[in-house]
């Protein structure tokens, strides 16, 4: 849906973007994930053509990005831009339209959304007069009434309690469904897993990780396995000394253990249990896939600490 090729947008002496190429397929929901003063920002104000790159090229769909692509848009920002003094109907009408939706099949459609999301009552109201979370699905109606190609979330889910949350993440899942292209920006490593195909990071204007969610956790498997069993005869087996794996974590309930370790060069799991089955019951090994938590902050701070990532 989108070709981003080495976009470059400087500000006075700080470099926002510097050479940066993603890749985002159609139908998919695509994660922008970065932390604050990432440049994540500022490639979506580009690619809404907000403001325009030094250098570089953006192609919507096969072509060079227009503002004819606009109306094919549907933009979420973080900072919330509804008029605060206007009624809610009214205001809905006019950014509808905007889009270039006909008055009639805006009332429609803004209606059908009211009653999705058991706002009807709100047609009246002014913006004011809502909280936060409840300003945030007038704004999400806004972004999605005209039935974008592209829909790009920034921090969706700002200011909802849990229950608005997953209805609003339904509804996501249902256009996507439905052959939207999505655009995720968040911070909340949790829901990019539960939603995302692709991701993309960047950090410090640079790409620094991009492609699907699953090889990309794939490739940060490192030969980790939580092990849990019950001593057998009394027997407690010795985690010292062996060179066949590094003890992580261990814990221990009221009827057995649980052990995280890290298998060595050159051994593999089955050395491992064969180690083990001797000198207790194993009940369960499960294989320790580090969460894209764990591989953010692993990239970003180039943290030496995680137990969870392994570092040469």
């Amino acid at each position: 849906m989108l070709d981003i090729r080495h976009i470059v947008k400087q500000y006075s002496n700080h470099r926002a973007l510097d050479d940066v190429s993603l890749h985002v397929p159609k139908g998919s929901i695509f994660g922008l994930l970065g932390p604050n003063g990432a440049g994540k920002t500022s490639l979506i104000r580009i690619i809404n053509q907000i403001t325009g790159p030094d250098s570089g090229e953006i192609y919507f769909d096969g072509e060079l990005l227009h503002p004819k692509h606009i109306e094919r848009i549907g933009y979420l920002p973080e900072e919330r831009g509804l008029y605060k003094k206007m009624k809610i109907g009214e205001q809905m009408l006019y950014l509808a339209q905007l889009k270039g939706l006909s008055k009639r099949d805006a009332k429609q459609r803004i209606q059908r959304w009211f009653e999705k999301l058991q706002i009807e009552s709100w047609w009246d109201k002014k913006v004011e007069d809502l909280s936060k979370g409840m300003q945030q699905k007038v704004q999400f109606v806004a972004t999605v009434v005209h039935e974008p190609d592209l829909i790009i979330l920034d921090e969706p889910f700002s200011g909802f309690d849990p229950v608005n949350a997953q209805l609003i993440q339904e509804e996501i899942l249902e256009l996507n469904k439905k052959g939207a292209t999505i655009i995720y920006s968040t911070h909340r490593m949790e829901s990019v897993e539960e939603l995302c195909d692709n991701i993309a990071l960047i950090n410090k204007s640079k790409k620094v990780l991009d492609g699907p969610v699953r090889k990309i956790k794939r490739s940060y498997q490192n030969q980790m396995y939580v092990i849990e069993f019950k001593e057998q005869d009394g027997i407690i087996p010795s985690f010292i000394g062996t060179s066949l794996f590094e003890v992580v974590e261990e814990k221990t309930t009221t009827d057995s253990r649980e052990v995280t370790i890290r298998v060595q060069e050159d051994n593999s799991l089955n050395d491992i249990l064969l180690y083990l089955i001797s000198q207790v019951k194993i009940r369960q090994v499960k294989e320790v896939i580090p969460s894209m938590h764990d591989i953010f902050i692993d990239q970003v701070s180039g943290s030496t600490n995680n137990k969870y990532i392994h570092h040469a």
